[in-house]
């Protein structure tokens, strides 16, 4: 099935971590160029290219979160190289940590959460405005941001993370009315717990709770991901704008 991504360019963000290395493989297999946004691996950057077909038909691009001016320059690159930008995938993020339990959620300081509205929204925000700069006026885009399925369901000492990741829903939602008919649709993403390196390195009795607590009775895959990623950021998707999927096994 041709599903229209043969030769766009497309740019991942948060690229060399377990999901980000299943989209840029997605995209890849569909005849996409992929721009491998990373933080600091640039080695795994690179390995990422040799294995999607090299320096033709992708591309490391550095993007640092702390940065404010990382999306525009990662974006740039992207349309120096290639000529235009077609597809985001808004992947990156600050690492999610819980707070401390023994600190009250009205006593954590503005200092402490901080980070997250900048690197979470703020980050993404300013990237996805770069991005919509090089899509319009070409009659064709496709905005994928990377949430958590925690917005929805909740989880105790997660509010300034889970409140960051919200954000992007109302984004998209309200972004879609701004560029929709300039051929570009916004979407949303949200996993549950993935099996990603990380993941896997958890107490497997921990992991054995998660999938328990799911319908479908196990933990999502990063490719499992990056197969919804890929229908909403491809020609597949004919009209869906300003919605959100979630992947989590029905949790």
């Amino acid at each position: 099935m041709d599903v229209g991504l043969t030769d766009r360019r497309v740019l991942v963000t948060g690229a060399t971590g377990g999901i980000g290395r299943a989209l840029t493989r997605a995209f890849a297999a569909e005849g996409a160029r992929v721009a491998v946004a990373y933080h600091r691996d640039h080695a795994a950057a690179q390995a990422s290219v040799a294995e999607l077909g090299g320096a033709r038909r992708a591309l490391a691009v550095r993007y640092d979160l702390a940065d404010p001016a990382c999306g525009e320059s990662a974006v740039g690159a992207v349309t120096a190289r290639w000529g235009g930008l077609d597809v985001l995938v808004a992947n990156a993020i600050r690492p999610p940590t819980f707070r401390p339990g023994a600190s009250p959620f009205e006593d954590v300081p503005v200092a402490d959460w901080l980070p997250f509205v900048r690197d979470n929204l703020v980050q993404t925000v300013a990237t996805v405005q770069a991005a919509v700069g090089a899509m319009r006026g070409g009659g064709w885009g496709r905005i994928v941001l990377i949430s958590t399925h925690l917005v929805r369901q909740g989880a105790a000492g997660r509010e300034f993370y889970t409140a960051t990741k919200a954000a992007l829903h109302g984004l998209a939602s309200s972004l879609a009315w701004d560029v929709g008919r300039d051929g570009i649709l916004v979407n949303v993403v949200a996993p549950g717990l993935t099996l990603t390196d990380r993941v896997a390195a958890m107490p497997q009795e921990s992991r054995a709770r998660e999938a328990a607590a799911t319908p479908s009775g196990r933990l999502t895959t990063p490719s499992e991901v990056a197969h919804a990623v890929l229908f909403l950021g491809s020609a597949l998707n004919g009209n869906i704008t300003g919605e959100v999927l979630t992947v989590a096994g029905g949790h």
